[in-house]
């Protein structure tokens, strides 16, 4: 029977040693999904001693159902469609270039909050680890692996401390490889997982993005 973690923090580390045959590589970048992801990917990061960085994903809310998503757009500008679902509901390209301006407005105000005025991190040609505190349908990271796979990195690993199964082996088929320190049956959801799972606030995740940013840049 798997155990709750104490929180993300203690997450992070164990899903950290998961993933040490990726430590102390040059090629290696960790970005973690605001706000929760964020406290993972840093221990994350610092136990692969690799370059953190935020990865922001903005639902596309279908028109007058936004709970609905007709796709998402994240960090880099790139937007991901769910055809499917735009055909089926006839959404117009008006209605959905409306809603791409709307989300890419809050997505540049949510990256100026968490990475003030640090550049994002290049990803070209990286192995990318993608950390969340939790995979349940796994829809938010889907949006962030199709939308970093337009920016070219080697190879992308999602990483979470705590699955559903099936979810967890779904996204291997759609990362290059998917890490879950645990995937409890029944599953239920995230936050059963953890011990304390109070939300990550703003402040929290800026400040962590700031002593990653800082400790890469090592002394003046």
């Amino acid at each position: 029977m798997s155990k709750p973690f104490a929180d993300r923090y203690e997450a992070g580390r164990v899903l950290a040693e998961k993933l040490s045959n990726y430590a102390g590589r040059s090629d290696v970048v960790v970005l973690g999904l605001p706000r929760g992801g964020v406290p993972v990917a840093f221990e994350i990061a610092r136990a692969l001693d690799a370059p953190l960085d935020v990865f922001l994903v903005r639902k596309l809310g279908v028109p007058g159902h936004q709970e609905l998503a007709m796709g998402a757009i994240a960090s880099g500008g790139a937007v991901v469609l769910n055809d499917e679902a735009i055909e089926a509901l006839g959404i117009t390209l008006e209605e959905i270039d409306e809603a791409i301006e709307r989300e890419r407005r809050e997505l540049e105000r949510r990256e100026r909050i968490y990475r003030r005025d640090r550049a994002a991190v290049d990803v070209a040609g990286k192995i990318v680890i993608v950390a969340d505190d939790g995979l349940a349908t796994g829809s938010t990271m889907r949006a962030a692996v199709a939308a970093l796979r337009t920016q070219k990195p080697a190879a992308i690993v999602v990483a979470a401390p705590t699955a559903a199964l099936e979810t967890c082996e779904a996204m291997g088929a759609v990362a290059d490889e998917c890490v879950c320190a645990i995937t409890p049956t029944p599953f239920r959801a995230v936050g059963l997982w953890y011990e304390n799972f109070e939300q990550t606030t703003d402040d929290e995740a800026c400040a962590l993005l700031k002593r990653a940013a800082e400790a890469a840049e090592g002394p003046a």
